[in-house]
C-alpha cells in the first residue's frame, strides 16, 4: 500500500513538469504585452477619430459660411413678396424687345407708371414701348376716341377689348353649377387682337428674328386676359383677385412672337389714397378696414355725386360714410340691431371699382405736357417702324365694332394723374406679411396636389395647336359677403329661423348686377 500524496495540485505539477513556473510567467507576460498593444491601438484610434472630427467640423463650418455668403448675395424670396414681384418684372423688361403697357380705359392716365416708361425708353437699344387701351367696352365711345387721340402723340396706342372668360370646361361647369347670369357671347368676345398682332409682326420683320413681347401694368388692368385673347384660348391664369400672376410666364404665340406675362407693378406708398385704392396689389379682403374706408372715400369724392346716386339708386348723402350706410341698408347688409355693416360694404364697393363691374370714365388732360423723360427724339424712336396711319384706321374699326355704354349710364370720374410705381427690388419697402393671408392656404394645396403643374405654366411650343396649361385657377364669378345677423327675439325659435332665412335670402347674391332692382336701369342703354 503506497503513501498518499497530500501535496496541492500545483505543487504536484512542479514535480511532474519541472518548467511549469517558467512557462506560466511567459504566458502572463504575453497577455500583458497584448493588452498594452490593444490599449495603444485604442488610443491611436481615438486620436485619429478626434482629428477626423475636427477636419469634418472645419469643412462643415466652411461650407456653412460659404452658404451664408451665397444667401447674402442671392437670398431666395417669397413669391408673394413685393421684392419677388419687382425681380420678376425686371426679368420681363430686360428680356423683352417690345413692352406692352396695359391701361384701363376708364382711367388711362392713372394706369401709367412713369418709372416703368422711363426705364424702357432710356434702356438703349431698339426696345419699343406700346400702350394697350384695354376694357374699351366699359367707356363711352367718344371718350375712347379722345384718349386714343391724346395717347398716340406719345406712344403707339392700340384699342383693345380682351376676353374676360375663355371657354373651357372648368368655367362652363362652374357657371352651370352656380346658375350665374353670365353671357358667354360677350365675355368670350375680344377685339383689337388682329391689329396688335399685325403691329408686332411688322416690327418683327424689321428685326429679322423672333421677338419677345413683355406685358406689364398695374393690377387688374387685364394683362393675362390680353395674352389669352391673342392666343385664342386660355394660356395664362386669370381671376378677379389682384396679383394672380406672381412670376414670369412664357406663352408662344407663333414662330415669330413669344409673349412674356409679368407680375403687377407695385404702387409706391407715396401715392394718393385714390391711387393706392385702385392700383394697390393688396386685396381689399385682406386689408385694414381703415385703409379700405379711406380708399372708398377718395373714390366717391372724385366722382359725380348725382351719377353715383343714380347708379346705386340711393338718396342724397352728405359724405362717403353716409353713402356706405345707405347702400348697406338697401342691400340688407346689417349687423346685430340693424346697424349698417359699413366695413364690409366698403370692401364690396372697392371690389366693384377695381373690377369690371362699374362703368366710369375720365377725361384726358386739357393741356398735353409730355413727361420729362419723353423728349421729341424719344417719341420718334418709339414710333419708328410702325405704320401709324394703318394703326389709326384699325383702332377706328375696333371702336366701331365694340358696344359701348352711353355717358348717362356711366359715372364721370376725376383722375389723379400718373401713378408712381416701384420696379427696382432694392427700393421696395415690405409692409409686413400683407400677402400672407390672401392665398397661402390655397397655394399650399396647389403645391401638394398639383406639384407637376408648374411646368405647364410655361408654353414654348412652336405650333399653334399646343396644349393649354393644365393648371386651372378657377375664376370666381360670385363673391361672398358675410352679413351680420339681425336681432330677433330669442324666445321665438320659429321667428328666428324665419329671420335667418330672410337674411340668407338677402345674402348678397353678387351674381346679380348692382342695379338689377334699381329704378334707373342704365346698363342696357347703349349707343
Amino acid at each position: 500500500m503506497g503513501r498518499k500524496n497530500i501535496l496541492p495540485y500545483h505543487l504536484q505539477r512542479c514535480f511532474i513538469q519541472p518548467g511549469f513556473f517558467v512557462c506560466n510567467q511567459l504566458e502572463e507576460l504575453k497577455q500583458k504585452q497584448k493588452l498594452n498593444r490593444q490599449k495603444e491601438h485604442e488610443k491611436k484610434r481615438k486620436l485619429e477619430a478626434k482629428k477626423n472630427a475636427a477636419t469634418i467640423k472645419e469643412k462643415a463650418e466652411g461650407k456653412e459660411s460659404s452658404d451664408k455668403s451665397k444667401e447674402k448675395t442671392k437670398k431666395p424670396l417669397n413669391k408673394n413678396s413685393k421684392k419677388s414681384f419687382c425681380r420678376e418684372l425686371m426679368k420681363v423688361l430686360e428680356a423683352s424687345d417690345v413692352v406692352l403697357e396695359v391701361l384701363d380705359a376708364r382711367d388711362p392716365m392713372g394706369c401709367r407708371c412713369p418709372q416703368l416708361e422711363q426705364a424702357v425708353t432710356c434702356s438703349g437699344g431698339n426696345k419699343k414701348l406700346l400702350l394697350v387701351l384695354n376694357k374699351i367696352d366699359l367707356v363711352p365711345k367718344d371718350n375712347i376716341e379722345k384718349w386714343l387721340k391724346y395717347l398716340k402723340k406719345e406712344f403707339p396706342t392700340v384699342a383693345f377689348k380682351s376676353a374676360t372668360m375663355m371657354k373651357d370646361k372648368t368655367m362652363q361647369e362652374q357657371v352651370t353649377k352656380r346658375r350665374a347670369r353670365v353671357d358667354f357671347a360677350e365675355t368670350c368676345q375680344y377685339f383689337g387682337s388682329k391689329c396688335l398682332l399685325k403691329l408686332l409682326h411688322e416690327h418683327g420683320k424689321t428685326q429679322d428674328k423672333a421677338i419677345q413681347v413683355g406685358v406689364v401694368g398695374f393690377p387688374n388692368v387685364g394683362k393675362s386676359s390680353i395674352i389669352n385673347s391673342l392666343k385664342g384660348k386660355r394660356a395664362c391664369n386669370v381671376g378677379l383677385a389682384r396679383g394672380v400672376t406672381k412670376s414670369m410666364q412664357i406663352v408662344q404665340l407663333d414662330k415669330q412672337i413669344k409673349m412674356l406675362d409679368s407680375p403687377s407693378i407695385i404702387a409706391d406708398p407715396s401715392n394718393s389714397a385714390l391711387a393706392l385704392a385702385l392700383r394697390s396689389i393688396i386685396d381689399p379682403e385682406g386689408s385694414d378696414s381703415a385703409d379700405v374706408l379711406e380708399g372708398v372715400n377718395a373714390i366717391i369724392n372724385h366722382c359725380s355725386k348725382q351719377q353715383v346716386m343714380m347708379h346705386y339708386n340711393i338718396p342724397d348723402f352728405r359724405d362717403p360714410e353716409e353713402f356706405l350706410s345707405l347702400l348697406a341698408q338697401k342691400r340688407g347688409m346689417l349687423k346685430k340691431g340693424g346697424v349698417p355693416d359699413i366695413e364690409n360694404m366698403a370692401k364690396l364697393v372697392l371690389c366693384d371699382w377695381t373690377g369690371a363691374r362699374i362703368k366710369y370714365y375720365s377725361q384726358p388732360p386739357g393741356f398735353q405736357k409730355p413727361p420729362p423723360y419723353l423728349t421729341e427724339q424719344k417719341v420718334a424712336e418709339m414710333q419708328e417702324g410702325f405704320n401709324l396711319n394703318n394703326l389709326e384706321q384699325q383702332n377706328s374699326n375696333t371702336v366701331q365694332a365694340v358696344k359701348h355704354p352711353s355717358p348717362a349710364s356711366s359715372i364721370a370720374f376725376q383722375s389723379a394723374g400718373m401713378t408712381n410705381g416701384t420696379i427696382e427690388e432694392n427700393k421696395v419697402i415690405e409692409e409686413g406679411s400683407e400677402w400672407g393671408t390672401m392665398e397661402t392656404s390655397k397655394e399650399e394645396e396647389e403645391d401638394l396636389t398639383e406639384s407637376d403643374d408648374d411646368e405647364d405654366d410655361v408654353e414654348e411650343d412652336d405650333d399653334d395647336d399646343d396644349d393649354d396649361v393644365e393648371e386651372e385657377n378657377q375664376v370666381q364669378i360670385t363673391r361672398k359677403a358675410k352679413p351680420g345677423k339681425q336681432q330677433t327675439n330669442p324666445t321665438h325659435s320659429k321667428g328666428q329661423r324665419a329671420g335667418n332665412e330672410r337674411s340668407r335670402s338677402l345674402s348678397f347674391s353678387l351674381d346679380k348686377p348692382v342695379d338689377e332692382d334699381d329704378a334707373y336701369d342704365f346698363n342696357t342703354d347703349y349707343v
